[in-house]
């Protein structure tokens, strides 16, 4: 069978890479056409339509600046679609561009399926209305996501939290901290990790700030992890003056090694949480975006470890309140104050318990299998 496969980040780029992998399992003629990074190139064997580096636009002010690229992709996506005709569409997260896409391949009646739920909870609930409208079969990783689409009388399938399938294989053989600090050639010091995010503007709104840090801690030593979407070039760019190094690609493995973490948010909230890492969560953009962003977003908090918790375990610092004197405050408990860090990690793991077993990818790729006609028996 023929899947199609659209991925906006790098996040989508991992889960869709393990969901192709599963779905190869299932079907051994199965052929893969994608947009998305080098994960899925890895377990498809061939190169993606486009890379998420050239297509992922975020935040408010840069998709206006962008409006004309956005839409060329968007045109491309639509021809390349009708050029391969898939027998199923299968969009990861990045719902800006895929909606507008669900949209096209129900007008073309293409089946079409969304693995990882846009957050329509969080803003633009309308949204839900044309999740329901364009999409047949909807996979949430969220245990709450099930109750929001009921209020729309929509079905969904809980899969379960493909983050924890990508821990869980990590841990299995990450190396232990003498290894990994050899390895990088890092001293002996106790490792801060710096998580500034995984695009450009992540990195130019807020590591500049994380870095600020470094003089306030001389007994540790602050690593950057450095996402597989970035040149380490473009980074450094913001750290020329800094007593900080890098690692590429290894952020489960940092984590693991770290004492503490700073991590923006997203995505690596939850992982740092399923690592067991202490973290305090911080996110800086563009002014337009977060003036926008703030009167359209309807959450209690902007990490995934506190939505999922539905209280704050994690401390946050979004825009003006992410502060060096309010870092440094909150990393220095991290570090030092023991009651605290249990209670955290007490917190992270009532987390994992409510995001269920590991095998959201093998779940997934089996609905999926059976929704196209295929024996059941066969899974």
């Amino acid at each position: 069978m023929k899947y199609y496969l659209i991925a906006g980040e790098a996040s989508g780029d991992l889960h869709a890479s393990k969901l192709i992998r599963e779905l190869k399992k299932l079907d051994s003629a199965a052929e893969f056409r994608f947009w998305g990074g080098d994960l899925m190139t890895k377990y498809a064997g061939s190169q993606p339509v486009a890379h998420y580096r050239d297509t992922a636009f975020m935040g408010f002010a840069e998709v206006i600046l962008n409006i004309r690229s956005i839409k060329k992709f968007i045109d491309l996506c639509k021809k390349d679609l009708l050029d391969y005709l898939p027998d199923v569409l299968i969009l990861v997260d990045y719902p800006g561009f895929n909606l507008r896409i669900a949209e096209f391949a129900h007008q073309h009646k293409l089946p079409t399926h969304y693995y990882i739920s846009p957050k329509v909870w969080a803003w633009k609930k309308n949204r839900a209305f044309k999740i329901k409208e364009f999409i047949e079969k909807l996979y949430v990783i969220f245990p709450f996501e099930i109750d929001f689409y009921k209020n729309y009388d929509y079905q969904v399938s809980y899969v379960g939290n493909p983050v924890v399938d990508a821990v869980d294989e990590a841990l299995a053989q990450l190396p232990s901290i003498e290894q990994f600090k050899t390895t990088h050639n890092l001293g002996n010091k106790e490792i801060i990790a710096l998580l500034p995010g995984s695009r450009k503007q992540e990195i130019k709104y807020n590591l500049p700030l994380m870095l600020k840090l470094i003089p306030k801690f001389p007994d540790y030593q602050f690593v950057i992890a450095l996402s597989r979407s970035l040149e380490r070039t473009f980074v450094e760019n913001y750290t020329r003056n800094a007593d900080v190094k890098f690692v590429h690609d290894q952020t489960y493995a940092l984590l693991k090694c770290a004492k503490a973490a700073v991590v923006t948010s997203g995505t690596a909230t939850l992982e740092t949480a399923l690592i067991g890492t202490p973290q305090l969560v911080c996110y800086k953009g563009e002014h337009l975006s977060y003036q926008v962003a703030k009167r359209i977003v309807d959450v209690k908090y902007i990490s995934l470890v506190n939505l999922v918790a539905d209280k704050e375990i994690i401390k946050e610092y979004i825009q003006y309140d992410m502060t060096e004197k309010k870092l440094t405050k909150e990393l220095t408990k991290l570090l030092i104050n023991c009651d605290y860090i249990l209670e955290m990690k007490a917190g992270y793991q009532s987390v994992r318990l409510a995001l269920g077993e590991s095998g959201a990818s093998a779940r997934t790729a089996k609905l999926i299998y059976k929704s196209l006609n295929f024996d059941s028996n066969a899974v």
